[in-house]
């Protein structure tokens, strides 16, 4: 299993306009990491465009991407959200939700129609957004003597992990946050340290 994941930006919400037979669909891709966090942007969004006649929605969350869900917001069961989704999954993103607004522009799409708006919509807000690999990382906790010190500052600059806190008292600890792939060798040369 890998421990790299595609997520889009927190910097920048990726957006989209795409008209279709005078509907017109209003499309945002933004980088999310929690169900609460995506409630409250959707509600945004609904608050913003009260006058729009569907919001729809898809999320994939986590690095393995297992949490997702897809809304179709009223729209025929399987037109709207599934498309969207479909989207993020072809992209092979995670972290994200894409939300797109409807304002219906009195022709009926039909349910191929309306698959297809939301499926464009979406793919081009997606790509308006700013795509970054990321890294599932591991946090490694050690614990240590203060004439270490030197040797355990050696193995953070070879290693470059991110140092998540430290406290250097009589007794040190340390708390390291590296890609996961790389975890078992970091603690596998803090332990040697141990035995010195």
């Amino acid at each position: 299993m890998t421990d790299e994941y595609k997520t889009i930006s927190k910097n920048k919400i990726g957006e989209a306009y795409y008209t279709e037979k005078r509907s017109k669909f209003l499309a945002f891709a933004i980088h999310v990491t929690d169900v609460e966090a995506i409630k409250d942007i959707v509600a945004a969004y609904r608050r913003k465009y009260y006058d729009a006649r569907h919001v729809c929605y898809a999320y994939v969350l986590g690095p393995e991407g297992k949490d997702f869900r897809a809304n179709d917001d009223g729209e025929p069961s399987g037109t709207a959200g599934k498309p969207i989704h479909g989207q993020i999954v072809s992209n092979g993103l995670t972290d994200i939700l894409v939300v797109v607004i409807r304002y219906f522009g009195g022709v009926k799409l039909g349910s191929s129609g309306l698959i297809v708006a939301y499926r464009a919509a979406a793919a081009e807000a997606i790509a308006d957004a700013e795509v970054e690999n990321k890294f599932v990382e591991e946090v490694v906790n050690y614990t240590f003597t203060y004439p270490m010190m030197n040797q355990v500052m050696r193995i953070v600059k070879d290693m470059s992990p991110r140092i998540v806190s430290q406290n250097f008292g009589v007794n040190c600890e340390i708390s390291l946050s590296i890609r996961r792939s790389e975890a078992a060798v970091l603690k596998e040369r803090l332990d040697k340290l141990s035995f010195e």
